[in-house]
């Protein structure tokens, strides 16, 4: 499976537009990760806890897009845009969405 964030893919020819896909996921740390994170907070410096839980939610996010578009048939998933909102204190959701398409080389 293809995965890129523009509208073409360089040596390739999209044929077929399959539609929308997109996969989501929503996350939250474990109360002894939320603790530590709360006091690096305080002193200032990077929130390795919140890092690695928003990268686990991005590559699972990826995973449900893919099996949509693999169950659409799809060779490639095009235009693929982020986005993240909080649903609640301390817990997030990742949105991943793209264009599934059908790719034949030029």
């Amino acid at each position: 499976m293809i995965l890129v964030n523009t509208d073409f893919i360089p040596g390739k020819e999209i044929v077929e537009t399959l539609g929308i896909v997109r996969g989501s996921t929503i996350r939250a740390k474990h109360v002894g990760k939320d603790i530590v994170a709360s006091l690096r907070q305080l002193v200032g410096g990077e929130l390795k806890e919140y890092q690695e839980m928003i990268e686990d939610a991005r590559k699972i996010a990826m995973g449900i897009m893919v099996r949509q578009a693999e169950a659409l048939g799809a060779d490639a998933v095009i235009n693929i845009r982020f986005a993240t909102s909080a649903v609640m204190q301390r817990a997030a959701e990742i949105l991943v969405y793209g264009t599934a398409v059908k790719i034949s080389s030029k």
